[in-house]
């Protein structure tokens, strides 16, 4: 019975195929847009949490803008937060402008940062030329400097930068580094910056306090339990004041990444789908006038003892195929563009499994539904009314 079905189903939809075609590309068009769409969305989303997976879930920061009786983080502050457990690394940061003086060229506004030995050891690939800072030189304030990529080009353009000595608020300071170049968008550029012992930053910039802290740990799957330690130490040392710090926990940046793709893509698999569904109308409206068009024929089958569900069982199943077929089109074109877009855009391709079983499901779906309406009217009809075409 199948097997007769189908041999029909082929028969009638190669009778006219421009009709069969035009019907179908809606179908095809909705299936590969589901397909593209979400494979893209997926690819470009995951690049993206990878490297910050990589680069930053260890990490949780801290912007601690104090109270008018503490404005910042002290070192028994950092001593505490060492200790908390799965904490590896406190790296603080002292940011201030100051006028930076090399054989004559004065640069105004520089930006000083100091950091301590725990950045060089947890940020990795950071130093192109020469070392960071090391431990030595945070406990011994030492006046040695690590310069950013672009201070290199401008003033030592042509020379050597390591061991020349600059000029930092009367101060002079041996360079032992420079810093690899990052790109202008990335937040926090160092290519312009000078970074020295955060020590002798406190000492140079004239600050007790300490307001931005990184805090690197051992275990990403502890971070929500380090966050809440963190946030309890700083709650204890503000005294509790209302905002007077905030802590950005990159894994929860990262959890709420994935769940706004996930939320993109079923918002344009829904937009997608709207295609399948023009394209259900088209075959709906194929299979009603395939009725018309078949009224003999039904008779004839009814009049030779066919049941009403036999009738419908094959229009229905001729218009679940003809959506199966569209989707099995749509499926590899879609697999296409997304090739094709990953190649452009420089992302992993991943296709999942579910996209395909979202994609073909909905195929058959709209195959059944829309194909539900002119199965039945087939169904329905007369022997006696259906004869008298012949």
């Amino acid at each position: 019975m199948l097997r007769e079905t189908i041999k029909m189903f082929w028969t009638n939809i190669t009778h006219d195929k421009v009709r069969s075609f035009l019907n179908v590309l809606g179908v095809v068009i909705g299936v590969a847009s589901i397909i593209a769409l979400i494979t893209i969305v997926q690819g470009v989303t995951g690049n993206i949490t990878n490297q910050l997976s990589s680069l930053e879930a260890n990490k949780i920061s801290i912007q601690a803008t104090g109270t008018w009786l503490k404005p910042g983080l002290t070192e028994q502050d950092l001593q505490q937060l060492s200790r908390i457990k799965d904490v590896s690394g406190v790296s603080p940061t002292i940011s201030g402008k100051a006028t930076l003086v090399y054989d004559g060229v004065v640069k105004k506004d520089t930006s000083i940062q100091g950091k301590s030995n725990v950045y060089f050891s947890w940020e990795k690939d950071t130093v192109s030329i020469g070392r960071g800072i090391n431990i030595l030189d945070v406990q011994g304030k030492n006046q040695v400097a690590v310069i950013g990529s672009d201070i290199s080009k401008e003033l030592f353009f042509g020379q050597e930068p390591l061991g020349q000595q600059l000029l930092i608020r009367g101060n002079t300071f041996t360079i032992v580094g420079v810093l690899k170049a990052k790109s202008s968008f990335i937040m926090g550029s160092t290519n312009k910056a000078v970074l020295i012992p955060y020590t002798t930053a406190m000492k140079i910039l004239s600050t007790g306090y300490i307001n931005t802290v990184d805090v690197y740990m051992s275990d990403v799957s502890k971070s929500n339990m380090v966050t809440n330690d963190v946030t309890g130490i700083l709650n204890s040392a503000f005294n509790y004041h209302k905002d007077s710090f905030n802590v950005f926990n990159m894994q929860n940046i990262i959890d709420v990444i994935k769940n706004i793709t996930r939320i993109l893509t079923l918002l344009l698999a829904g937009i997608a789908s709207i295609s399948l569904l023009v394209g259900g109308i088209g075959i709906m409206n194929m299979m009603l006038v395939t009725v018309t068009e078949r009224t003999t024929e039904i008779g004839l089958r009814k009049a030779l003892g066919a049941e009403p569900a036999q009738i419908q069982l094959q229009f229905l199943v001729e218009s679940v195929f003809i959506s199966l077929f569209g989707g099995v089109v749509g499926l590899f074109l879609g697999i296409l563009i997304a090739l094709a877009a990953a190649g452009l855009m420089k992302f992993s391709f991943s296709l999942t499994a579910w996209t395909i079983l979202l994609a073909m499901g909905f195929s058959a779906a709209v195959g059944i539904i829309f194909g539900l309406a002119p199965a039945r009217k087939a169904s329905k009809l007369n022997p006696i009314d259906a004869l008298r075409h012949v």
